[in-house]
């Protein structure tokens, strides 16, 4: 770690604890959710032994709001992703648990004694995540949707987890650099979280999820913002690190899920077909009732939450995320087996020539 980092030791007070928890907040341009962010972690009680947060080469002073709340400060002079902060940041810490924040989530006033109760009570636990809360921040349904489906998955997966997660998540900081941190090569918010608790059980640590832990999550999603996130930095990579490290899917692709990227691409291939056989708008017909069965407990969420208008609203975006999800398994899949290719065909050529 040799880049230019300014430090500002403007540390909060720290209580007596059994456990002392460090809360680290990676941003880069924060804006008014940052403001939010720091604002209602004045409110944590008990607070937590210190705040630092890792200016990931911010433009708009997320450092300086930072340093006026009485946060620890590093600043990082240029980009370079959140899993390079947050290893800054926990390198600076001096709390026994480190416990990751994003800069756009708002936090629960108990989360500190939640935490620490849970690391105190299981101590064979060496990390714990939340989940967001069924309020988001943002009023557009694009919001509304992505983060309740998020809390949906969160709230109906198994508490025994094989991921880490960024946004909210707690570990043992002697476990954390037991396993080496982020995995840096993740230049942009990504799947590092992921890739960190697939290291952490590989190595025999125990994840939990735990669902009372919660975050409001504050972001303004956009379609276009949606998809490059969902497709390129996450579904993409995860599909190849899966492939690669054999590791198990555990919030993701269930049957249901699975079975439902298939009907979505019939219903699609059945639909297109339909404008020359329009006998076949029949089956179009079938396959939709089957989607429908297949997730009626997600839409009868969304209903319970938002309700008919809603829920309504949600199907088809449901259905596009099984068809964006389909096709990056499919391309993560080619893509994985062509690198493997480009790296293990210089080898082959060149036992043939050896052996020539």
């Amino acid at each position: 770690m040799t880049d230019n980092i300014h430090h500002s030791n403007m540390s909060l007070s720290t209580s007596s604890k059994k456990l002392e928890i460090s809360v680290i907040i990676p941003v880069f341009n924060g804006g008014s959710s940052f403001k939010s962010c720091l604002s209602n972690l004045m409110s944590v009680m008990p607070p937590p032994c210190e705040i630092i947060v890792v200016s990931d080469g911010d433009t708009d002073n997320s450092w300086l709001l930072a340093q006026q709340f009485g946060a620890k400060v590093l600043r990082l002079t240029t980009c370079n992703g959140p899993a390079k902060a947050r290893n800054l940041g926990a390198q600076a810490a001096s709390g026994d648990i480190l416990l990751f924040i994003d800069a756009d989530v708002t936090v629960y006033p108990d989360i500190i004694e939640r935490v620490e109760k849970i690391f105190i009570d299981k101590p064979e636990l060496a990390a714990i995540i939340g989940s967001y809360d069924d309020a988001p921040g943002e009023p557009n349904f694009l919001s509304q949707y992505k983060n309740l489906f998020h809390h949906y998955t969160h709230q109906t997966a198994n508490e025994e987890a094989f991921t880490f997660w960024g946004a909210c998540g707690a570990i043992r900081r002697d476990v954390f650099f037991a396993v080496g941190g982020f995995d840096e090569s993740y230049r942009r918010p990504s799947i590092e979280d992921i890739e960190l608790g697939y290291r952490l059980q590989k190595a025999g640590y125990k994840i939990r999820l735990c669902k009372d832990i919660l975050v409001k999550h504050l972001k303004n999603w956009s379609p276009i913002g949606l998809l490059k996130a969902e497709f390129f930095y996450r579904a993409l990579p995860w599909v190849e690190l899966i492939l690669r490290d054999g590791a198990k899917n555990d919030l993701n692709l269930g049957f249901k899920s699975r079975l439902s990227v298939i009907a979505v691409y019939t219903l699609t291939l059945v639909l297109i077909a339909s404008l020359w056989a329009p006998q076949l708008l029949i089956l179009a017909l079938a396959l939709s009732l089957l989607l429908l069965g297949l997730n009626l407990p997600v839409y009868r969420f969304f209903y319970e939450k938002r309700g008919f208008w809603f829920a309504l609203r949600v199907i088809p975006w449901h259905w596009f995320y099984y068809l964006y999800g389909g096709l990056a398994v499919v391309l993560g899949t080619i893509r994985y087996f062509w690198q493997q290719y480009k790296f293990f065909k210089p080898n082959i050529v060149n036992a043939s020539k050896t052996s020539l």
